[in-house]
C-alpha cells in the first residue's frame, strides 16, 4: 500500500506524536508499504510562538495537494490538526479523496490552559476538522466516549506501543541517582505549561525530583523549583536507563490522550503516579499505577506497587499491534469521479 501521511508534528520535535508515527511507520515500511511523510520541513516554515522547535508550515492546499498528486497514495492519513493538516483536509474535500484522521492532542484542554478561554470554545473547530474523515483513529477507550460525546462517532480504534528491546530494567542506572536522596520521581516529557509540570515538583512528598526533557517552561521552572534536577533530553537506552532507575515516574498531565512515557517507564519495571484523567485512566492498571486527586497520594501509593507486575503490564502494549491497527483504520481511496457520483446520487434521494 502507498500511504500518504501529513504531519505537522516530524523531528526534530520530541514528543509522543512523533515518536509513534516514526516508529509505526518504521513498522509499515519493513512489511513492504511505501509511506510518503509530508511534514513542515519540506516547506516555508516559521517557529511556532513560544515553541521555537516546532515549525509552522507555510503552504496551502495547492502546494499540500501537489505532493499528495505525486506520490499517487492509495491512502491519506492526515495526522495533526495543524497548519499542514488543514491544508491536506481541504485539498482531500476538494479533489474528493477519502482520508483518515487521528486525534492526538486534547487541543481544547491544550488551549485552553495557554488562552485561559473555556475548553467548550475550542470544540466546533475540533468537530469541524475531523467530521468528514473516513475513520478518525483515537488511542483509548476514554477519548473514544469523549469524541462520541461530541457528536464524532465514526472512530477506530489505534493503540500505542513499546519497543522492548530498549525499555527494559536491565539498564545501569545514572551516575546522578546514585548521590540522590530516594525515593526518585521522575517527570519525562516536554517541559511546557499543558502538561502540568509544576504540579509534580511542587509536590510535597520527600525524595528527588528529576525532569528529563525539554521545553519553552524550562528557564522558568529551573529558576522556581532549585531542588529539582532538570537533565535535558534523553532517548534510547539512555532515556531507559533514566526510568529503570527510577522509584516512580509521575505523569501530572491532564491534556495528553494517551501518554506513551507511562508505558515505557512500566516495560522498565517503573510504577507510575497520575491524576485520574484521560490516558491514566485507559493505561494504567490496578497493580502498575496509582491514580489521585493529590498527586503526593498518587506517589505514595505507587511506591508500593511490585515492580514485576508494572514490568508484565508494560510489554502487554505491542508497536507491531499498533502497527496492524493503524492499517486496519486506513481507508484505501476511492477514485475521485466515482465518489462524486455517489455524492450525486445520495443528494437525489
Amino acid at each position: 500500500m502507498r500511504i500518504a501521511l501529513i504531519t505537522d508534528a516530524w523531528h526534530p520535535q520530541v514528543n509522543g506524536v512523533v515518536r509513534t508515527l516514526t516508529t509505526v511507520m518504521g513498522a509499515l515500511l519493513q512489511r513492504g508499504h511505501v509511506v510518503q511523510v509530508i511534514a513542515p520541513d519540506q516547506f516555508r516554515n516559521i517557529a511556532a510562538p513560544s515553541y521555537p522547535e516546532i515549525r509552522l508550515a507555510l503552504a496551502g492546499a495547492g502546494q499540500v495537494g501537489r505532493k499528495i498528486s505525486q506520490f499517487a497514495p492509495d491512502s491519506i492519513h492526515i495526522a495533526t490538526e495543524g497548519p499542514l493538516g488543514w491544508a491536506a483536509r481541504r485539498h482531500c474535500l476538494r479533489e474528493g479523496r477519502a482520508f483518515t484522521t487521528a486525534y492526538h492532542t486534547q487541543f481544547p484542554e491544550y488551549l485552553a490552559r495557554r488562552t485561559h478561554l473555556p475548553a467548550s470554545a475550542f470544540w466546533p473547530m475540533i468537530r469541524h476538522f475531523h467530521r468528514p474523515a473516513e475513520r478518525i483513529m483515537v488511542a483509548t477507550r476514554t477519548i473514544r466516549d469523549q469524541l462520541r460525546n461530541q457528536g464524532l462517532d465514526h472512530l477506530h480504534h489505534w493503540s500505542r506501543g513499546v519497543d522492548i528491546d530498549i525499555f527494559h530494567p536491565d539498564h545501569m542506572p545514572p551516575d546522578i541517582y546514585f548521590t540522590l536522596p530516594r525515593p526518585i520521581q521522575l517527570y519525562v516529557g516536554r517541559v511546557a505549561v499543558e502538561k502540568n509540570i509544576e504540579a509534580f515538583l511542587a509536590n510535597r512528598h520527600p525524595g528527588s525530583k528529576v525532569v528529563v526533557g525539554d521545553g519553552p517552561a524550562l528557564a522558568k521552572l529551573q529558576a522556581r523549583f532549585l531542588q529539582a534536577h532538570f537533565l535535558g533530553p534523553r532517548s534510547g537506552n539512555d532515556l531507559a536507563a533514566y526510568y529503570s532507575g527510577a522509584d516512580v515516574l509521575v505523569f501530572p498531565s491532564k491534556t495528553d490522550t494517551f501518554g506513551l512515557v507511562m508505558i515505557e517507564a512500566l516495560a522498565c519495571g517503573t510504577p507510575v503516579a497520575a491524576y485520574p484523567v484521560p490516558g491514566p485512566l485507559d493505561v494504567l492498571a490496578d497493580d502498575s499505577g496509582a491514580m489521585a486527586d493529590q498527586i503526593e497520594s498518587a506517589i505514595e501509593r505507587a511506591l508500593l506497587l511490585d515492580r514485576d507486575s508494572c514490568l508484565a503490564h508494560g510489554r502487554s502494549f505491542s508497536w507491531d499491534a499498533s502497527a496492524d491497527q493503524f492499517l486496519a483504520g486506513l481507508e484505501t481511496l476511492r477514485e475521485p469521479d466515482r465518489l462524486f457520483q455517489m455524492m450525486a446520487a445520495e443528494a437525489l434521494r
